[in-house]
């Protein structure tokens, strides 16, 4: 995982993360947002609507990747960096792999499915022809009690 020490404008992103993942929240989807932002400006966004879609495939993050890839009129986005409110899966980070994005930011850690911080690390392995820059934990601690408070009502508490 990189040092790589996150900017004012991870944080700005990061929060337009965290406003998709409410409004995932209240849609009754995992609140999970994403950005996707090339030379400041954002390219794609998307919420999770997994539920809503009926589909596997509607994680914030591959949504964001869709609406980029097609603002960019190509199969790559070079200089982009994707943002989202909790760590990719693994689902997501071999799109973000594919989609050749350079910069990874997020905000909390999903010790269950992440694909960045386990021991597969899928983002940096170092056998990949493209590897990601990644900052964790921008906006932690707000991403993280999103998803609990999402969490403890589903479960009725």
């Amino acid at each position: 995982m990189s040092p790589e020490a996150p900017t004012s404008e991870d944080v700005r992103w990061l929060r337009r993360c965290l406003e998709l993942a409410h409004a995932a929240a209240a849609a009754d989807e995992v609140p999970v947002g994403a950005v996707v932002v090339v030379d400041g400006v954002v390219v794609g966004e998307g919420r999770n609507r997994v539920e809503e879609l009926r589909s596997p495939l509607a994680h914030a993050e591959m949504l964001a990747l869709q609406q980029a890839l097609v603002h960019a009129g190509n199969k790559r986005l070079a200089n982009a960096t994707l943002y989202c409110s909790l760590e990719p899966c693994f689902l997501c980070a071999g799109a973000i792999l594919h989609a050749r994005v350079d910069r990874v930011v997020f905000g909390a850690s999903d010790p269950k499915f992440g694909a960045v911080r386990s021991l597969a690390n899928v983002l940096e392995d170092p056998r990949l022809n493209h590897r990601c820059t990644v900052v964790a934990g921008v906006e932690a601690a707000a991403s993280a009690e999103l998803l609990r408070t999402f969490f403890r009502q589903k479960r009725g508490g």
